[in-house]
């Protein structure tokens, strides 16, 4: 692990061993993070890294997201081999949504168990098991409504205090753009703008209740 300015960096290998994710999860996420707001890499010797504070505090905000899975189908044999409708079924879904899985896979979608090859495509077999263990990981997303923003938290949870830093620091400066005040919230406490201007923007859907 690498130090720069006094803080750890991690590389993608290191960021495995912290989370216990698989590094086909952790890609996944990265490839989507213009939707998750995933934190920046550096970097460094040539090899992406990650602020290690910073990571992890946007990807416990991450798994944390409130999920819906009362429409998954726990029932049935765990080794029994579905095809693609048979997968929707079991998660709740249109079919047509594992044929965008099969184009854009979301992060941990399981590789099939085994295909068919028919005239015009190839069909996908996953058994329950499979498809239960992806659902229960919450790195896969599923069951959430357009991903959770930075700042909220679960049911229950504490709150995170950077959204009072936020709401304080725009009523402070009424006249600034939000990428101003996140610069400066990034400058006085870390974390980088593009995570700021999330907690920003939340900030101001909770002053709005």
């Amino acid at each position: 692990m690498k130090t720069v300015d006094g803080r750890p960096w991690a590389n993608r290998k290191e960021l495995i061993e912290h989370s216990g994710f698989s590094r086909a999860a952790l890609a996944n996420l990265w490839r989507d993070r213009g939707a998750n707001g995933h934190p920046p890499a550096r970097t460094v010797d040539g090899v992406m890294h990650w602020d290690l504070e910073e990571w992890t505090g946007w990807f416990e905000m991450h798994r944390q997201r409130p999920r819906d899975l009362s429409g998954v189908d726990r029932t049935g044999d765990p080794d029994e081999e579905l095809p693609p409708a048979g997968q929707a079924r079991l998660l709740g879904v249109d079919p047509s949504r594992i044929t965008q899985y099969a184009k854009k896979p979301p992060p941990g979608w399981p590789d099939p168990i085994r295909t068919e090859q028919l005239d015009t495509r190839t069909r996908e077999y996953r058994t329950r098991a499979q498809l239960w263990e992806w659902v229960d990981d919450p790195a896969s997303g599923f069951g959430t409504k357009g991903g959770q923003p930075a700042g909220r938290t679960a049911k229950g949870a504490a709150p995170d205090p950077r959204v009072r830093l936020a709401a304080e620091a725009l009523a402070a400066m009424p006249g600034r753009k939000a990428v101003e005040v996140a610069e400066i919230l990034a400058e006085r406490h870390g974390r980088s703008v593009n995570t700021w201007k999330q907690i920003i923007t939340q900030a101001r859907k909770e002053a709005r209740r």
